[in-house]
């Protein structure tokens, strides 16, 4: 029988793990801890021998992850989260009240879904209704004070001296690998909506390098552009965490987009306590793990 009584599973080692898987290897998820490279390393590395096993890879071209560490890794989202929770939940207080939230559908599949999920059990007399819409939208509705804050995708150049940031990611003209463009005339462009800020920077300043852009596919969906963009029915702009190994960046020929943040922004409207809290709680679950993951 293995004695788990000298086993330790270290809060601050699981952490960098999570770091490393979330931001692709260990100089980045130090970077993002705020710690020295050697010591996320040391971390690791003691608790790869308290495990007796090895959780990195350490051979080019190899996965990240042995088996091991990728076993560990679905522990580690579940104890962290309860960890957490458990230090809220013994300095919560009797917080009440409402708030009116918008996110864009990115959002809903990320580790804000976890944080929402654990301030609603820890603050059950807050009430949070949610908006799922794009981001135009969002922050058209928080013009006119009908959300409290919305979760939202802008131009990091547009970022507000009051928007908390979240996470940034760069946004890059793509095309299928079998994809010919023409050396003249038009593009063919695969466009979200109207409602998408990408679309308007595409039609507005994308063309400026001499290239016009000729709609021929349009959807809301980023599931349905990629899908278009694998097919090779034309050009389009999508953000890191949709690139595909069958597609191709265009540089040079188009210009460069900029880089793009998902904020939170409050609407200019009357102090709200709870969602200070929320606000409170997205910052610190940052501050720990280096930042958040949105999933693709």
């Amino acid at each position: 029988m293995t004695d788990l009584s000298s086993r330790r599973l270290d809060i601050d080692a699981l952490r960098a793990v999570r770091a490393i898987r979330q931001h692709g290897g260990v100089t980045r998820a130090a970077e993002a801890l705020g710690l020295t490279q050697s010591a996320v390393s040391h971390k690791i590395k003691r608790l790869e021998s308290s495990l007796d096993c090895e959780i990195l890879a350490r051979k080019a071209g190899a996965a990240l992850f042995t088996q091991q560490g990728e076993e560990l890794l679905s522990y580690a989202d579940r104890i962290l989260s309860l960890h957490d929770e458990a230090l809220l939940s013994l300095t919560k207080t009797d917080l009440s009240g409402r708030i009116l939230l918008g996110l864009t559908e990115d959002t809903t599949c990320s580790d804000l879904s976890r944080i929402l999920g654990r301030f609603h059990r820890l603050h059950p007399q807050v009430s949070v209704r949610t908006r799922v819409r794009m981001s135009l939208v969002l922050r058209a509705m928080l013009e006119r004070g009908e959300l409290d804050a919305a979760i939202i995708q802008v131009f990091a150049h547009e970022i507000r001296p009051a928007d908390v940031v979240l996470f940034r990611e760069g946004l890059h003209w793509v095309k299928s690998r079998e994809l010919e463009l023409p050396s003249g005339g038009s593009v063919p462009f695969l466009s979200f909506d109207d409602d998408c800020f990408y679309r308007q920077w595409a039609l507005d300043i994308g063309q400026d390098g001499g290239a016009m852009l000729e709609t021929v596919f349009e959807c809301a969906s980023a599931a349905g552009i990629t899908a278009a963009v694998t097919a090779g029915l034309g050009v389009a702009l999508l953000s890191d965490r949709y690139l595909r190994p069958e597609m191709v960046v265009i540089a040079g020929r188009m210009p460069e987009p900029p880089t793009l943040a998902y904020v939170i922004r409050r609407a200019r409207k009357a102090r709200n306590p709870a969602l200070d809290s929320l606000i409170t709680e997205v910052i610190s679950e940052i501050s720990r793990n280096g930042g958040l993951s949105l999933a693709a």
